[in-house]
């Protein structure tokens, strides 16, 4: 799809509503991207859709608004495998912010090691914008990217991949699944894809991202319907969740306000020993904070 053709998208909300109870020291947001300035980092001409400008420092004020700590930089589709936002911003966040890029087969092995040093720690593979790397090619560059102990990340959608857990069992590194897999929420939580992600996340083979749920949801905030899915996830394996606000929001019509999203936390996890590990504990384990 070229740029004329890439529909706009709407821009997140500047006011997030102040959930109750806060968050908890050091929580991590595993899953946000950055989108411009576009004078100094333009858009590829192909792509799925067309953001608004969501900078750093828009970030920033969220993240302090919302009582958020660290977090993880996902590279967005729109700008394919030019990583030049992505290294600058990590360049900016040391200590507080890791990142997921995007790469093809080409890289070389001294741009792999420069990026590890900046804060990289894992390669996505989007398969439903594009703009992503064919993820055919995820085992080659699982196998490189292995002695970094880096992982992959998949944005999919489970519902058309129903031999999952066969296709991931025996992968190089760890899979991270974004947005609880992406799956509409009607097709239930008995879905082949999603069980084998959830077998796949008991054997400790994979990590699944609690975010997006309004992507899966056919309902409004509180997405009830996504409840069943955040449940079988955690009876799963707490140990390898993940928990993330999707800012901002790329791709959607219906733009949620990021309080709201934050005042889910305490429904899908209610004690706050569950919020203490999948918020921080965990995030620190898979992206090497200290």
């Amino acid at each position: 799809m070229a740029a004329g053709d890439a529909p706009a998208c709407p821009g997140f909300d500047p006011h997030p509503h102040l959930p109750q109870p806060s968050l908890p020291p050091l929580t991590c947001d595993t899953h946000h991207h950055v989108f411009g300035p576009y004078s100094k980092y333009p858009m590829r001409p192909e792509r799925s859709y067309t953001p608004p400008e969501a900078t750093l420092a828009d970030y920033r004020r969220m993240c302090t608004a919302l009582g958020i700590e660290r977090s993880v930089l996902v590279h967005p589709s729109i700008y394919g495998t030019d990583l030049s936002s992505l290294v600058d911003i990590l360049e900016a966040c040391r200590g507080w912010m890791r990142a997921v890029a995007v790469i093809d087969e080409s890289i070389d092995e001294d741009s792999l090691a420069r990026l590890d040093r900046a804060g990289v720690r894992g390669v996505r593979f989007n398969v439903l914008f594009k703009g992503g790397t064919p993820l055919a090619k995820a085992r080659a560059i699982g196998e490189r990217i292995a002695h970094y102990g880096w992982h992959v990340q998949l944005l999919i959608d489970l519902a058309g991949h129903p031999s999952f857990y066969e296709d991931w069992k025996a992968f190089p590194v760890p899979v991270v699944v974004d947005h609880m897999g992406h799956m509409a929420a009607g097709h239930g939580v008995a879905a082949p894809g999603f069980q084998g992600m959830l077998r796949l996340l008991a054997e400790g083979r994979c990590w699944v991202k609690l975010s997006g749920a309004y992507r899966n949801s056919a309902r409004g905030h509180p997405y009830p319907d996504t409840l069943p899915f955040v449940q079988a996830l955690l009876n799963a394996n707490p140990g390898q969740l993940l928990w993330g606000t999707d800012w901002p929001h790329p791709a959607v019509q219906l733009m949620p306000n990021d309080g709201d999203l934050v005042g889910l936390v305490p429904v899908w996890l209610p004690t706050q020993a569950l919020r203490e590990q999948v918020l921080v504990r965990n995030p620190a384990r898979l992206y090497g904070f200290d």
